[in-house]
């Protein structure tokens, strides 16, 4: 008989396409009506320290008051399920229940509700499996690094009821949509140029060397953790270290992009660009990565078959953080300013210059928007973007409307990441075929296992 894990990797992930058909017998099967007065379970997919410093006491900040609670946590490293019970029993006063994998987890049908905090390219899957299993899920971003992943990952989401949030926190940010707001409005006027930029210098981002140590194959699954990536020999860099080799993840691309170009879809409507050229290299840290430290990418936004649109600029580069994190929008008449918060006339066309031309100046009026600390360090410690979007989600389980992230903004910030990792990759202009929802280089579909 085929096992659950069996029925999703093929059904879900296979070449022959989705089996919506299971979604709603799983569904009745595993979902748990939630009365009122009920405590919503939750379980925690991938004990990370993204999860543990930052994800878990943002959610344990509003559990009492909304009625939640931590049952339960996957983890295919022994070592890491070991850490949860000591972190829980320790920090909460809590015990929870272990699981080596995700059937397990689900099988015990003990959770409403998840949180997947796992490897870059996992996440499709495991939030796949949660739907199936009935659960809401709060998935870290990206999304996914395929648009293989990503197709199958929005149809099921669509064809369910469940509540899904990408972690996009800049979507429950007050800063965010009051720019949001600004611009929808028209008051900012069209869109000419988008500059985003995310700089560190972090020698040791991404790199857990004393940890790499320790990891012991016999201590984890490695043939679960690689999912539906080609076998490669048992490597506990790429184990731990996911984030600097493809195609476990695209690095820069889909760890920092993909919250800043997440802006510039909500901003504006626009799905995704209409193309892209990049370029970029490992320019200083020569460690065995296959990941960029330094990139570059250029976008066309606009709305397709018209002349219309914007240039977004996006650079990013580990070797000096110099400039830090960033984002401008620019408008002929002023710029938004999401560093300092602030909406000023700086750029925007004079009386004088307007004069010269039979026009009229058209300068933004300054105004301040709400202030709100976009946090970049690699422990970030349960920030207020986080903390927001985290409460946003449990109350949505609650009355059951669309989180601020829907799958929906996931699959469209994936489009655009993917099609940048593509295209610094390949070293072609790529586009979107809106017919195949399939990234093109060079006129072709993007082979993402080529440039292992």
């Amino acid at each position: 008989m085929t096992n659950r894990r069996e029925f999703i990797k093929t059904g879900l992930l296979g070449t022959g396409g989705l089996m919506l058909g299971g979604l709603g017998l799983d569904a009745k099967l595993y979902a748990r009506s939630i009365g009122a007065n009920d405590r919503v379970r939750v379980g925690i997919v991938g004990f990370s320290d993204r999860c543990r410093s930052s994800l878990i006491p943002t959610f344990m900040a509003h559990a009492k008051e909304l009625g939640f609670e931590i049952v339960a946590v996957s983890d295919i490293w022994k070592r890491r399920r070991e850490e949860a019970v000591t972190f829980f029993k320790q920090k909460y006063g809590i015990t929870v229940k272990t699981f080596r994998n995700n059937d397990e987890l689900y099988e015990a049908r003990i959770c409403d509700a998840v949180i997947i905090s796992t490897a870059d390219f996992q996440h499709a899957y495991h939030l796949m499996e949660a739907i199936q299993a009935g659960c809401d899920a709060y998935v870290e971003k990206p999304l996914a690094e395929t648009m293989e992943d990503a197709r199958k990952a929005l149809a099921l989401g669509r064809k369910s009821n469940r509540i899904v949030q990408i972690g996009s926190q800049r979507r429950s940010s007050p800063n965010y949509q009051a720019a949001c707001e600004y611009i929808k409005s028209g008051k900012f006027g069209p869109i000419t140029m988008v500059e985003l930029t995310w700089n560190v210098n972090q020698p040791g981002r991404w790199r857990r060397p004393a940890l790499v140590a320790e990891c012991r194959q016999e201590d984890t699954d490695w043939k679960r953790f690689l999912i539906n990536r080609p076998y490669e020999p048992w490597d506990p860099r790429k184990y731990l270290e996911y984030r600097l080799f493809w195609p476990y993840s695209s690095g820069i691309p889909g760890q920092w992009m993909s919250h800043q170009i997440d802006t510039v879809h909500w901003f504006t409507g626009l799905a995704h660009p209409r193309s892209v050229a990049a370029n970029g290299g490992i320019y200083l840290w020569r460690d065995g990565r296959r990941n960029y430290d330094t990139m570059t990418a250029v976008m066309d936004y606009g709305p397709a078959g018209t002349d219309e649109g914007f240039q977004v600029l996006f650079t990013s580069r580990f070797t000096n953080s110099a400039g830090g994190v960033r984002e401008l929008y620019f408008s002929n008449g002023g710029t938004i300013n999401l560093d300092t918060n602030e909406i000023s006339p700086a750029g925007g066309m004079k009386e004088s210059d307007a004069q010269a031309m039979g026009m009229h100046a058209n300068l933004l009026e300054p105004m301040k928007l709400p202030s709100v600390k976009v946090e970049t360090a690699a422990n970030t410690g349960g920030d207020a973007m986080t903390r927001l979007h985290m409460r946003n989600w449990m109350e949505c389980i609650r009355s059951r409307k669309e989180a601020n992230a829907p799958i929906q903004a996931g699959y469209n910030h994936s489009i655009a990441t993917i099609m940048t990792n593509a295209a610094v990759r390949s070293g072609e202009k790529v586009t979107f075929d809106e017919a195949t929802q399939e990234v093109l280089a060079g006129g072709k579909p993007f082979d993402p296992y080529k440039y292992i």
